[in-house]
């Protein structure tokens, strides 16, 4: 008999494959996505007390394809149900993939299915929300918090998001199509990584599942577009990152900043690979945000110590990074730089200059607490702890930062 949490982890990694399986097969991404749901929590139920099946890919596309066409038939009228559940079934329906199977990059269900969400009738936002729910497994919750929106909110776009790609072939996209969603498939897969590098809520502070899931499937694009440098890059940036993951955290689940990780602990086969494909990366066209930002991850695996650490190189980086793309958390992420370089005021400087766009987000109280911490400010710092502490949905984080604010009593 399986612990439950291996069999949530064995069915987060098959979701996205059946989705894809019965999208495939019979379109209907909204009926076929809710098909999904309940073969899985049928599984969740029977796995644990009967074992898991042989085939269990197999097992869930039969079960989900039966829910699937009872949906569809009970949708026909009464005078076309034979012949529309005739039509919709076909012999191989509910025939489980052999044992084993191995597809090749372009017959992978799941990266079709990326870039399915991806399609051009719809938003960039709406893109990004249906991929994390479909592909990536996230709940309408974690996408919602995520984007700082309401839930409500997510759940409408979602729903509309499939309507909108109803009917829509289940294949790859030709060329020229395939380019124009690229950066909302790449964009997608990063989000899809932090969340299982750092999940947002809960007891756990890794989700190793989804940060696997997202390695796979940058590595199966990148065998679609090997000299794209932007997947080179975001494939390098997972694999850095990634890399420290065993260092993280403690025996008890604590969080571990970077500059008191073992770096014995650090995997050292995924940052020679990540870095392998950094200098790749960067022969491949302008380096843009994956490119730029794996760079650093570089510079910080590279480091046999916190002290040994290129901070002024990895200041230009960040430089180079908001200028390409001012987003809030790479500024913030220079802010830090800043201060490793000219010092915590200097950082608390550019900290304040981004209070309007991160007002009421608990990394940016972090930072300027450590900030304060390092400039000596203890009574100031303590409080800011509190204020992230208090803003975070992640177990581990809160306790973390609560006892940082802890050790600066008087």
């Amino acid at each position: 008999m399986r612990r439950s949490t291996d069999v949530e982890d064995l069915l987060r990694r098959h979701a996205p494959q059946v989705l894809g399986a019965l999208v495939r097969r019979y379109g209907h991404f909204d009926l076929a996505e809710d098909s999904v749901q309940e073969a899985l929590l049928a599984a969740a139920q029977q796995w644990p007390r009967d074992g898991v099946p042989d085939n269990a890919r197999g097992w869930l596309i039969k079960v989900a394809s039966r829910r699937l066409t009872d949906l569809l038939r009970s949708e026909e009228a009464r005078r076309r149900r034979e012949e529309t559940a005739g039509r919709l079934a076909p012999r191989d329906a509910f025939t489980a993939p052999p044992a084993g199977e191995s597809r090749a990059p372009s017959d992978d269900d799941t990266l079709t299915l990326l870039f399915l969400c991806c399609h051009p009738e719809l938003s960039p936002a709406a893109q990004v929300a249906l991929t994390l729910r479909a592909v990536g497994g996230l709940t309408t919750a974690e996408i919602a918090r995520a984007h700082l929106v309401p839930e409500a909110t997510m759940a409408q776009r979602i729903s509309r998001a499939k309507q909108r790609i109803r009917g829509v072939p289940f294949r790859q996209p030709g060329p020229a199509d395939r380019d124009a969603r690229l950066a909302v498939v790449l964009q997608v897969l990063y989000l899809i990584f932090n969340e299982g590098y750092t999940a947002t809520s809960g007891r756990d502070l890794h989700r190793a599942d989804l940060a696997r899931e997202a390695v796979r499937l940058a590595r199966a694009v990148r065998r679609l577009l090997p000299r794209e440098g932007a997947v080179t890059g975001l494939l390098a940036l997972m694999l850095l990152t990634e890399a420290r993951s065993a260092a993280r955290t403690g025996p008890h689940g604590e969080l571990v900043p970077l500059d008191e990780q073992d770096r014995a602990l650090w995997d050292r086969t995924l940052i020679t690979e990540g870095t392998a494909l950094v200098e790749e990366a960067l022969t491949q066209g302008p380096a843009g945000p994956y490119q730029l930002q794996a760079a650093i991850a570089a510079l910080h695996d590279e480091a046999p110590s916190p002290d040994d650490t290129d901070w002024p190189q990895i200041l230009a980086l960040y430089d180079l990074l908001v200028d390409r793309a001012p987003e809030p958390m790479a500024q913030l992420g220079r802010a830090v730089a800043t201060a490793m370089v000219h010092g915590p005021r200097a950082g608390l400087a550019e900290v304040e200059r981004l209070e309007d766009r991160l007002a009421g987000h608990h990394r940016l109280d972090a930072v300027r607490a450590h900030l304060l911490e390092k400039a000596g400010d203890l009574e100031e710092a303590r409080a800011a702890y509190r204020a992230a502490a208090a803003r975070t949905l992640s177990i581990p984080e809160a306790r973390y930062l609560q006892t940082r604010a802890a050790r600066l009593q008087p």
